[in-house]
């Protein structure tokens, strides 16, 4: 029986000082884990952030009000010091980076005929840049300790798209994949990386009818337990979406399906169509496999008569 611990370890959370990174601070530090509570204290559209950290250091509280440890940090990962600062933090007081949660989000919606570029690239700052300027100095870290565990957080607008959330489901969508990259590059230091989609009920979430997206009305803490896990050392799998919500988890992934291959030369417009049925049927499709990657897939398939 799986007992999850964080004991002497040093877990660095984006976006805690409420909704989901709250419960994965508060379940973190519970399991014996040192927290870094960052949140740049904003509304959910990015604006009024840099309150003097009221929502991280009212984390921090409750956590060593448990008996935890726990420090706040405000630094907004938009930006590249900011994001540097934290990590910094992080080893400055602990001396050691053993998982990073990047959970900080803001969202504008706007149909996309009359999104504005300050509206898109809002978004994907805190989102996906957001996910390079902590990941980055966490990784540098992690590699020359020979270990480490990153979460990234997606979402089914980026999975599966919405209405208004072009910003958002590009964002979301973009650290699935910098989340399949950074599984390879950093299998041979023993780093870890996933996503976690996860579907609750916060700040962001709050208009947002249950009949459109089910599991929506639930709490954050039906969510918890995938993160925690990912985080955690007993975590042995990278390149992962994992889907949580309302009681359900699952794993989501980007598939393939067999596909055709058409010989004697370069194929034409014609043969695209003639072959379209199979080249875009779903029935064969499935996940790359630790056995059998994309590109073996594609290289095998190739080489068959």
């Amino acid at each position: 029986m799986a007992d999850i611990k964080f004991t002497q370890q040093v877990v660095v959370i984006t976006g805690a000082g409420g909704g989901l990174g709250r419960t994965y601070a508060l379940e973190i530090a519970r399991r014996g884990g040192k927290v870094v509570v960052n949140d740049f204290g904003g509304e959910v559209d990015g604006s009024g952030g840099g309150k003097g950290g009221g929502t991280a250091a009212s984390v921090v509280q409750e956590i060593e009000s448990a008996g935890g440890e726990a420090i706040a940090d405000t630094h907004g990962v938009h930006t590249s010091e900011g994001g540097a600062a934290l990590i910094s933090a992080a080893l400055e007081r602990y001396g050691r980076l053993d998982a990073l949660i990047h959970n900080a989000g803001i969202m504008r919606n706007q149909s996309f005929s009359k999104m504005t570029a300050e509206e898109w690239r809002s978004v994907l700052s805190v989102h996906l840049d957001g996910a390079f300027y902590t990941a980055h100095p966490a990784i540098l870290a992690m590699r020359a300790a020979g270990r480490g565990r990153i979460v990234f957080t997606t979402s089914t607008s980026g999975l599966f798209g919405n209405f208004t959330q072009a910003n958002y489901s590009a964002a979301k969508l973009g650290l699935v994949g910098l989340m399949n990259t950074l599984a390879i590059e950093g299998d041979r230091y023993g780093i870890k990386t996933n996503c976690v989609s996860p579907t609750a009920r916060t700040r962001m979430t709050e208009d947002v009818d249950e009949s459109i997206l089910p599991g929506i009305g639930a709490p954050p803490e039906h969510v918890t337990p995938a993160t925690v896990y990912l985080a955690s050392e007993a975590c042995r799998f990278s390149g992962a979406i994992i889907q949580a919500g309302g009681g359900f988890f699952g794993r989501v992934g980007v598939a393939h399906n067999n596909g055709v291959c058409i010989d004697g030369g370069p194929a034409n417009v014609e043969d695209i169509a003639n072959n379209a049925d199979a080249i875009f049927e779903t029935e064969s499709m499935r996940l790359p496999t630790e056995d059998e990657g994309y590109l073996s897939f594609i290289q095998r398939r190739l080489a068959e008569p």
